[in-house]
């Protein structure tokens, strides 16, 4: 019995939407806006309905649906700033890694390198000097941009 109730409680709404008219007296001025116009005026649509919420409701799988889209979405923009964040502080440690060689290598300072066959450390010596600026500086010009 209860079960009927509600239902009958849920469908007043839907049976209780109207279109709403123009009411115009006889010389054709607006007299008002009702569902149904007094004596002496006639009503003319105005395409305009009284119901709230024109677009139909959703189900609960349609929204159930939408919320998890949504949350995916999130989801996925979230990574992605994380991903672009991890990559811009990269970018920023090479810029800031490549122009610390550079300056080392522009002052003089004596250059550590270990030798990729043997892993036995060396110096570089005066004579790559301006060979390895080269590089440092196209380093620099790449990763500080």
């Amino acid at each position: 019995m209860r079960t009927i109730a509600a239902v009958l409680l849920c469908l007043i709404p839907a049976f209780s939407a109207a279109q709403i008219n123009k009411c115009l007296d006889s010389s054709g001025k607006v007299v008002g806006y009702a569902t149904d116009c007094p004596a002496g005026t006639r009503p003319e649509q105005t395409g305009i309905s009284n119901t709230p919420g024109a677009a139909p409701a959703k189900s609960y799988s349609e929204r159930d649906a939408d919320f998890r889209k949504r949350q995916i979405e999130q989801k996925d923009s979230a990574e992605k700033s994380e991903k672009k964040a991890a990559e811009a502080q990269q970018r920023k440690d090479a810029c800031t890694t490549s122009q610390a060689y550079l300056k080392a290598l522009q002052a003089g300072q004596r250059i550590r390198k270990t030798d990729a066959a043997t892993g036995e450390p060396s110096f570089l010596a005066d004579a790559d000097y301006p060979k390895e600026i080269a590089a440092a500086e196209r380093a620099v010009a790449a990763n500080c941009k």
